[in-house]
């Protein structure tokens, strides 16, 4: 199913981006979450197995959303990190499967014996 966005918020103060498809799905997007999870190669490497665990965070910020033609955004962190593009079916994806990878995250995060601290 192709999953069009039908409105993108940028939440600076709450740190979330919202966005909302024309299924009627509603999905609020913590920065950390997205940036942890970026589709660049920089977080997913370049064939599985190459994932680069992303620590340190808990406090990063979006500066800028960059529309890419009609089927993406680029996310521009106040990290310095602006590569990889979220499409909207990668947008959808997180949105939809935020607890399970927001949980795997953690653990991921406890297994390398990293102290997550609140933002």
């Amino acid at each position: 199913m192709d999953h069009q966005p039908t409105e993108i918020k940028l939440r600076t103060k709450s740190r979330q981006i919202d966005v909302d498809f024309s299924d009627g799905k509603h999905f609020e997007l913590p920065f950390e979450y997205l940036r942890v999870h970026s589709p660049s190669a920089e977080v997913k490497g370049h064939g599985p197995g190459q994932e680069v665990l992303q620590t340190g965070k808990e406090a990063v910020g979006v500066t800028e959303l960059q529309p890419v033609g009609h089927y993406a955004i680029r996310i521009v962190f106040d990290d310095g990190h602006d590569t990889g593009l979220y499409t909207w079916q990668y947008l959808y994806e997180l949105g939809k499967d935020r607890p399970r990878l927001w949980q795997s995250y953690l653990d991921r995060l406890t297994a390398a014996g990293y102290p997550r601290k609140p933002a």
